[in-house]
């Protein structure tokens, strides 16, 4: 994501929608100021979640002597290498002089283990670049080649003659559609359309190719062993709305694009579902990948599929699995290592194609998440049967383990004495109308078993995604509500990962009413076991957790305050409005204009007279996932119906904030709101 940089602040009453600009130096009268009172406990909070170092990333060498992690964030990001063997020996690889700060980060180790490549923007116009170093030597890394644009997902030929990255060339944001959008301008879906595509650089040379062609946005790929052809999952331009609809490509490294699989016309149980993680077999025969309903790229959870890789139908090799793979890696032609969330958890273990049954002796289920962020689970392996990953949880700040799969050992320890403000996190599961639903429990941190409390209830976004217990990042969520002595229910409801594909596609067409109901009977289950106050249950969400939020007060009034993130209110007008409706079609099974029913049927607006909830909507004004003007028509209309709400717009934020000021705003106007309609 962009860096936004810091500016002052003033706020404006419009007809009561408070829209946060950035000031011209001057405050305005105090009966304008519309911010939130800073609440004397949430300093305090987010400094303690500050405290803890992010760490981004870790890869091993592949002959397993050394080991490498990325610790850091928006502010300047580094890399330490240590021997595996001695990890307390670390020791900084940076391009950047003396004491300055820069980006440096997607540190991939050489096939034969002699070099280590790099980005960093610490050069003299502060441009990303590509540095290489001698791991085992002590020279200063050298730059390879200097880039014009946005770069990710480095890796090396098999052979080791080149470095490969997703490139987009001159680049005006970071891919992906949880950025900023760019204001609209020219000729709409046809100017400023920015592609991904993968780049290759010699490593001897220095010499940058584009590989993939200007006509396809590339979102992943992979090298066959010979180091001959490409892998990948592209669409055409536009990336940020073409995912949905992307195919399965091969490609000679000098040649031109072959398509293998089209899951829109493919049959099966394939058929109109999303593609992830190509991954070529070890004989170079056949290509791997991980297909289901997926409703947001990077977000991956499906069953695990071969096809020839000279085309052909495929095979799904994880049929009928109560989990879902998310990252998996070949062994050898008939075993893979596969990482998947199952009941909330992260699951690893390895797993034989052939007759569908998981190793007794190498399967490992952590409480916790395993990789950088969100649900991209990443291991990383060595040819020596070690692997590194890195863990968190609630009750554990990240940290990098390496080791075989059954004899992990922590590698890292700079989150050492870093310790959770809020309370115990508990798995909680129920059943509802035949299915088994899982989700997680935080206590409030002052837990009295002889007290009330009151009740929180955060709906993830997807909906396809799943919450997994994970140290809270700079987004912060509902859990510092927990450390200020609420109960925190954040459920997996139909429609997530963790159950299987059965259970993922079991909300299509159907938001908002089966999940709901599922939410529902979860909060029912902890009611009956915890002293909840039920005169005090608040709802709030991002995204799809938004639209459940704006959805469910419509259905019923249970909670008693609610507070939607970047919601969606109206499906139909959603459709035309936002930057990625190609999501739409798998879960609404055809587009607004073709059943405009079923998006009625969903749709918040429709059901808004039912509304006594009092209800704070949020959103971003250059929000292309879930667009203001969503929030807008939830507010306008309780507004006009004389129902208690309010709308705040941040500038200059996507679906994803990223000024720190603006996160800290709303979670202190979340408390608030909490606090004054569930007193």
């Amino acid at each position: 994501m962009t860096k936004v940089a810091s500016v002052s602040l003033f706020f404006v009453f419009c007809a009561g929608i408070l829209i946060v600009t950035p000031g011209f130096g001057q405050s305005p009268p105090a009966d304008q100021a519309a911010a939130p009172a800073h609440d004397p406990r949430i300093g305090p909070l987010i400094e303690s979640l500050n405290q803890a170092k992010t760490i981004r990333e870790t890869a091993l060498s592949p002959d397993g002597k050394f080991i490498v992690w990325g610790v850091g964030g928006r502010g300047g990001s580094g890399l330490s290498l240590a021997p595996f063997d001695d990890p307390s020996a670390a020791k900084r690889i940076t391009a950047c002089a003396g004491s300055d700060k820069g980006q440096e980060s997607n540190a991939v180790f050489s096939p034969d283990s002699r070099q280590l490549a790099f980005f960093s923007d610490c050069n003299a116009n502060h441009k990303m670049a590509i540095f290489v170093a001698d791991p085992a030597g002590s020279a200063t890394p050298h730059q390879l080649v200097k880039l014009n644009g946005f770069a990710k997902e480095m890796q090396w030929s098999p052979d080791g003659k080149q470095l490969s990255f997703l490139y987009v060339e001159g680049a005006t944001r970071p891919s992906g559609a949880l950025a900023a959008e760019k204001l609209p301008s020219g000729v709409i879906g046809v100017e400023g359309l920015e592609v991904q595509r993968v780049a290759a650089v010699d490593a001897a040379s220095g010499q940058l190719t584009q590989i993939t062609p200007p006509k396809l946005h590339v979102f992943e790929f992979d090298w066959s062993p010979d180091s001959k052809k490409l892998a990948y999952v592209a669409a055409p331009p536009p990336g940020e709305n073409n995912w949905w609809v992307a195919r399965l490509y091969t490609q000679p490294v000098d040649g031109d694009p072959t398509p293998i699989l089209d899951p829109p016309t493919v049959a099966g149980s394939l058929h109109g579902l999303q593609i992830a993680v190509p991954r070529w077999s070890q004989d170079g025969q056949q290509v791997a990948f991980i297909g289901g309903l997926m409703s947001d790229q990077g977000s991956t959870g499906g069953d695990i599929y071969v096809i020839p890789a000279a085309g052909g139908e495929p095979r799904d090799v994880t049929p009928e699995r109560r989990g879902s793979p998310a990252w998996f890696v070949w062994l050898d032609d008939k075993q893979m290592g596969i990482a998947e969330i199952k009941g909330g958890a992260s699951h690893l273990f390895v797993y034989d194609i052939t007759n569908h049954q998981e190793s007794t002796d190498f399967n490992l289920t952590l409480p916790g998440s395993v990789g950088a962020g969100g649900l991209m689970m990443s291991v990383a392996t060595s040819n020596t049967n070690n692997i590194a990953l890195i863990r968190s949880s609630f009750d554990s700040p990240p940290e990098v383990w390496a080791g075989e799969l059954m004899n992990l050992r922590q590698i890292t320890h700079v989150n050492d004495g870093v310790k959770p403000l809020w309370g115990k996190a508990e798995s909680a599961e129920w059943d509802n109308e035949g299915f088994h639903v899982q989700g997680w429990l935080l206590l409030p941190a002052h837990y009295d078993p002889a007290k009330k409390y009151p009740l929180i209830v955060e709906v993830h976004g997807g909906p396809s995604s799943a919450v997994v217990p994970r140290w809270p990042g700079v987004g912060y969520g509902p859990v510092p509500f927990s450390a200020l002595d609420y109960f925190v229910l954040m459920p997996n409801p139909r429609g997530s990962y963790g159950e299987g594909e059965k259970f993922t596609q079991a909300n299509r067409k159907d938001f908002g009413y089966g999940d709901l109901r599922d939410i529902l009977a979860g909060v029912d289950t902890v009611e009956k076991k915890y002293p909840v106050d039920d005169a005090r249950v608040g709802l709030t969400g991002w995204s799809y957790g938004g639209f459940m939020t704006m959805f469910a007060v419509t259905q019923t009034h249970r909670f008693k305050a609610a507070v939607a993130g970047a919601g969606i209110a109206n499906w139909q007008s959603y459709y035309g409005e936002n930057s990625i409706d190609q999501w739409m079609i798998p879960f609404f099974g055809a587009s607004v204009y073709d059943d405009p029913a079923v998006y009625a049927k969903m749709s918040a607006i429709n059901y808004i007279k039912n509304v006594k909830t009092p209800v704070l909507a949020v959103v971003g004004d250059r929000d292309g996932e879930c667009p203001a003007p969503q929030s807008f028509e939830f507010w306008h209309a309780l507004r006009d119906l004389g129902d208690t709400t309010e709308l705040v717009v941040y500038p200059n934020e996507g679906h994803g904030f990223v000024n720190p000021e603006h996160r800290r705003d709303v979670l202190e106007r979340a408390l608030g709101w909490f606090e004054e309609y569930m007193p």
